[in-house]
């Protein structure tokens, strides 16, 4: 690579096993991380329904962890000032983005992270209406609303159903 005029970082640098999953306990690294995406050996389906490996890509862990405390940083249930929809204004750029990035390749393995949106969703209507303090009510709101605007919050276009958008 150096007669290119490349040069590799020796800690970075590694060759890896990306075949398929069958022979992985025979090589040092079977996964790698690139752009937030792990890339590994995974289970798919084919045309015909029958399961077999492939080497993926998912969003990697790091990258949730990241998602995960960029979120809780915005501290919603804190936010009784705001109203849904100015909720929605502010958080949705943020989400969609997530989203259409990491949820090209296995769109899925981003529920998790979705649910736990709706989590922090169900802790402020909580806090923003007296009468919604049960969280019972309070998921029975968040479902209302769910039903009546279904694209009213970016992440709730990966759920499967609309009953699925409550924590």
């Amino acid at each position: 690579m150096e007669d290119v005029g490349l040069h590799l970082h020796p800690a970075k640098t590694r060759i890896v096993y990306c075949q398929d999953g069958r022979r992985q306990s025979s090589f040092e690294h079977t996964a790698f991380t690139f752009l937030g995406y792990t890339f590994r050996a995974r289970r798919n389906r084919n045309r015909h329904g029958r399961l077999f490996l492939s080497f993926d890509p998912a969003v990697s862990n790091d990258a949730l962890k990241k998602m995960g405390r960029e979120v809780r940083s915005w501290q919603l249930h804190t936010r009784s000032d705001l109203s849904f929809n100015d909720l929605a204004r502010w958080i949705n750029p943020v989400v969609a983005g997530w989203i259409n990035y990491y949820g090209r390749f296995r769109p899925w393995e981003l529920h998790p992270f979705v649910m736990r949106i709706n989590a922090y969703l169900v802790r402020w209507i909580r806090q923003k209406c007296k009468r919604l303090r049960a969280k019972r009510k309070a998921l029975v709101k968040m479902q209302e609303i769910a039903r009546r605007y279904p694209r009213m919050f970016a992440h709730w276009r990966l759920t499967v159903t609309v009953s699925a958008v409550v924590v």
